[in-house]
């Protein structure tokens, strides 16, 4: 493996040498995800495998190249997962991509975000040096968080090579409630339900049906389905891997896909087409043939800012538009980690 990343190195030289962009490829499953990156086709799933496991140390260190799969089935025979619960999409998503892209599933609002997980990694940035960030404990936090900075900047910082994740215990129960309910009242119900001591991981509101997901100790999954009502949905795992991975009918078609960032309390968002409901209400994915410039003022009134997930133009830009003095902080920490601007070209935002 030290002679692949040698391998890796050496084309990170040559390419800033030359002012040549790279375009790291992983498995593909999030190709669809940001702007159009530009440059040279850059293969990484070469270097994969997991590195170290402590199950009883709840950390798990794997390269980037390794199958989320992979990594989720090791952990579940030791009865662990990843907390964050992220998505797989085609199936072919990876550690490298799952962190550069930083995207979590239904359990995020519960569990926390993928960030939130990452304890330490190993990149290469621009000048092909080998770097380390945090470790593998939670109280490593000298200097800057770059592990954190680096997870969801889709590939623009350098290339990861390996991550250190914190794991959680399986719950022993679980299951899913689910009712008829207008989507204002599935918000306001949501939010009631996240100021008690209930266990919900997940919640979903998606054609007039509200589905909340319990999982804890069964005593205490019993006690919370039984206050808050509902029907026991049957196949619950498979419809919230269906709604993670953008398999739910909700995704299909060939209209834009948005994703709206907002406060949990946010009123519904006065805009033309369909919308699911995730996160206590946080989440909104909107389908709509809306312009973006009328997509993101919604969303800024409404407290929060909106990306182009999937599909329509991305003429305007895939991520909202930041104010200058954020994005020329953005500038510099690009400008530190990749000088010749070779990392995914124009993939988080269309100047570099």
């Amino acid at each position: 493996m030290d002679t692949l990343i040698q391998q890796f190195a050496d084309t990170i030289r040559a390419a800033a040498e030359n002012r040549r962009p790279l375009r790291i490829c992983g498995g593909g499953s999030k190709s669809f995800y940001g702007n159009p990156a530009t440059g040279e086709d850059f293969g990484v799933t070469g270097y994969r495998g997991i590195v170290d496991y402590e199950p009883t140390e709840l950390v798990i260190t794997a390269r980037a190249g390794t199958p989320l799969a992979e990594i989720e089935s090791t952990m579940r025979e030791q009865g662990q997962m990843l907390g964050f619960e992220p998505p797989h999409f085609d199936g072919g998503a990876t550690l490298g991509g799952c962190i550069a892209a930083g995207l979590s599933g239904p359990r995020r609002a519960a569990a926390g975000a993928a960030r939130d997980f990452v304890l330490g990694l190993r990149l290469l940035d621009g000048r092909g040096t080998d770097l380390r960030f945090g470790g593998q404990v939670m109280k490593n936090v000298a200097g800057y968080d770059m592990s954190r900075l680096v997870t969801g900047s889709l590939g623009t910082l350098g290339l990861i090579l390996e991550v250190s994740l914190k794991a959680l215990p399986l719950p022993p129960a679980e299951l899913t409630l689910a009712c008829e309910m207008p989507r204002g009242e599935a918000i306001e119900m949501m939010n009631a339900l996240a100021g008690q001591p209930l266990p919900v991981t997940a919640t979903c509101h998606v054609e007039k049906r509200l589905y909340l997901r319990l999982a804890g100790a069964e005593t205490a999954v019993k006690a919370a389905a039984k206050k808050i009502g509902g029907e026991t949905m049957p196949n619950a795992a498979e419809f919230w891997r269906n709604v993670r991975d953008h398999r739910d009918l909700f995704f299909s078609g060939d209209g834009p896909v948005w994703r709206l960032s907002l406060t949990s309390t946010a009123p519904e968002i006065d805009l033309p087409g369909h919308q699911l409901v995730e996160w206590g209400g946080a989440l909104r994915w909107l389908k709509t043939d809306a312009g973006a410039e009328s997509v993101r003022k919604a969303a800024h009134k409404a407290g929060g800012h909106a990306t182009l997930f999937r599909r329509g133009r991305h003429d305007t830009g895939a991520f909202h538009p930041l104010p200058e003095a954020l994005m020329q902080l953005h500038r510099r920490v690009k400008q530190a980690m990749d000088p010749a601007g070779i990392f995914n070209r124009g993939r988080l935002y269309p100047e570099w």
